[in-house]
């Protein structure tokens, strides 16, 4: 069962960051045998386990990312799950207007850092 869950996280995260994107991950972050062991536990549990559960799509859950990104200040992470939302046909102004509504809420010095990595983000995958 777990090899399922494994194989199914493994197709989720693929769709979700796209394949050249995966495939850069897993050639560079992911190829240190530490690391291999959490992209395993993260296959499985979190893509195999989270991201396939019924009741709400992968959009809206690209989003749920985003926003406990920019709450938590986790601008590495809100830079990949950005990517997510963009593949899962989230705009750069709706993405953009998310995090800005934000301030009011985490604060204004965690959104701004989270504007700043967004347009990082936006510029990266705009060049491909």
């Amino acid at each position: 069962m777990a090899d399922d869950r494994r194989a199914a996280g493994r197709a989720v995260r693929r769709k979700l960051m796209g394949e050249a994107y995966a495939d850069k991950l897993d050639a560079g972050v992911y190829k240190h045998p530490i690391m291999e062991k959490f992209a395993a536990y993260t296959q499985e549990a979190v893509f195999g386990t989270l991201w396939t559960r019924p009741g709400l799509d992968l959009k809206t859950r690209a989003l749920i990312c985003v926003v406990s990104d920019v709450a938590q200040g986790r601008d590495p992470e809100l830079k990949l799950h950005l990517r997510f939302a963009l593949n899962q046909g989230w705009t750069e102004d709706e993405l953009s207007e998310a995090i800005l509504h934000l301030a009011g809420y985490v604060g204004a010095p965690l959104v701004r850092e989270a504007l700043l990595a967004a347009i990082e983000t936006f510029k990266e995958v705009a060049a491909g």
